[in-house]
């Protein structure tokens, strides 16, 4: 091989790097493109999942079978929407090969999106043993206490998918306090239900339920410290304390 020609290839050499570390640095028009169609994927379900967690809780207090139904088929939107941004991130991933915050931003919707499709199980767990109180006669202090924790484990919902969709740190850091809180309260509504079933123990079957569907909540305020511990992970690539 003559001089001339090993220039010109260690030139084309030169040149075939500079375009790859070019297209890493100003991400091309489809890679773009497809981000945001994740973001905007990660945001449809974020917001699916909290409108219908706000419905199932109001099952709690006031029963409805039509709304029951319906949280149960959304169970089944969620679990289907999950499956699809998955597929979208692996084919992201197969054809762009994004790096550092982006590759950690499409790795983390995959596993956002598997608690989010738990929650939606649970929300189902909810409207079926919501549908078993309904002829029970509770005490109003148990009722108030039961529809708070809902109330707050809706609360940090909300704050687990927004953290993420924002990626907000200190949101995503003020959840595990919120988890102490709906621990506590899972505590107390534990020896309020116990106490009701020793004075109705012709309701315990059904009283039964209450406890369930503190343990649901729990289980949903737990998913959400997850999210919001997963988008911790993702920005600082630290484990959460």
């Amino acid at each position: 091989m003559n001089l001339e020609k090993l220039i010109k290839i260690v030139e084309m050499e030169k040149y075939i790097t500079n375009v790859i570390c070019m297209d890493k640095k100003y991400p091309s028009i489809s890679f773009k493109n497809r981000i945001n169609s994740l973001k905007r994927e990660d945001e449809k379900i974020g917001q699916l999942i909290i409108e219908s967690h706000k419905k199932a809780i109001t099952l709690i207090n006031n029963y409805d079978a039509e709304i029951a139904k319906e949280t149960i088929s959304k169970a089944a939107e969620i679990d289907e929407a999950t499956f699809n941004l998955e597929r979208s991130c692996i084919r992201f991933m197969a054809v762009e090969q994004p790096l550092a915050g982006d590759l950690m931003f499409v790795e983390s919707s995959i596993r956002i999106g598997e608690h989010i499709k738990r929650i939606g199980h649970i929300m189902s767990n909810i409207a079926d043993a919501s549908a078993k109180i309904t002829d029970v006669d509770i005490p109003e202090r148990l009722l108030e206490d039961i529809q708070y924790m809902a109330d707050y484990v809706q609360l940090m919902l909300s704050k687990g998918i927004y953290s993420f969709l924002d990626q907000n740190i200190e949101m995503a850091k003020e959840l595990h306090a919120d988890d102490d809180k709906v621990d506590d309260l899972f505590d107390s509504i534990l020896t309020q239900v116990t106490d009701v079933m020793f004075k109705n123990k012709e309701s315990i079957a059904s009283i039964i339920n209450l406890i369930f569907i503190a343990r649901f909540l729990e289980r949903i305020g737990d998913r959400a410290v997850d999210i919001g511990s997963r988008t911790i992970f993702m920005l600082t690539f630290k484990k959460p304390n």
